[in-house]
């Protein structure tokens, strides 16, 4: 099986899951895919937002019925979660529709947001625009990104032997450097 079916059989699924997980690397895979011709980007965002928004319901409900208890075993949280409670107390709606593009803070702050007074319908209605947005606005950077890949990637064939070469030679120098270092120690 070569990875075109791979990718043809499965790619929205593993979008699906990857964004339920984790988000951005696998949604900007899947775009560049898209503009590779292999899957469809409408496609692609429709998983991405599906996955997204199930996932951070999951942390949500999580968050809403089991996070102090969590909290109390998992203090390296404490500092992202002391972060995410202020930046809730003063901006709420942005936080909630923006959360997934702040690094570091993606995955603890739905956690956070069942933990504090955010009603269940009103996460619900900003998740669901947040994971439109989201998905949506890193698929298209994706696909963008990916016709640049395309780009790169047919200029770095007219130039491969020369490039083998010029690995080659570093790598065989940084090797002997190391092996002359070593060879002195041993003295």
């Amino acid at each position: 099986m070569n990875i075109e079916t791979l990718i043809d059989n499965y790619g929205y699924a593993a979008i699906l899951v990857g964004t339920f997980l984790e988000g951005e690397t696998i949604l900007v895979l899947g775009a560049i895919a898209a503009r590779l011709g292999y899957l469809e980007l409408p496609w692609v965002m429709v998983s991405a937002f599906i996955g997204t928004l199930c996932g951070d319901q999951l942390y949500f409900f999580i968050g809403r019925y089991k996070g102090q208890a969590i909290l109390a075993r998992r203090r390296r949280w404490r500092r992202r979660t002391t972060k995410v409670r202020r930046l809730l107390e003063h901006h709420r709606v942005p936080i909630i529709l923006g959360f997934r593009f702040l690094y570091g803070l993606r995955n603890i702050t739905p956690f956070v947001i069942g933990m504090s007074r955010v009603t269940i319908p009103q996460f619900l209605i900003l998740n669901l625009i947040g994971a439109a947005l989201w998905a949506c606005i890193i698929a298209s950077l994706g696909y963008a990104f990916g016709e640049g890949a395309v780009r790169l990637v047919d200029n770095i064939k007219q130039y491969e032997g020369i490039i083998v070469v010029t690995v080659l030679c570093v790598g065989t120098a940084i090797w002997i450097i190391h092996w002359l270092q070593r060879s002195d120690r041993s003295k």
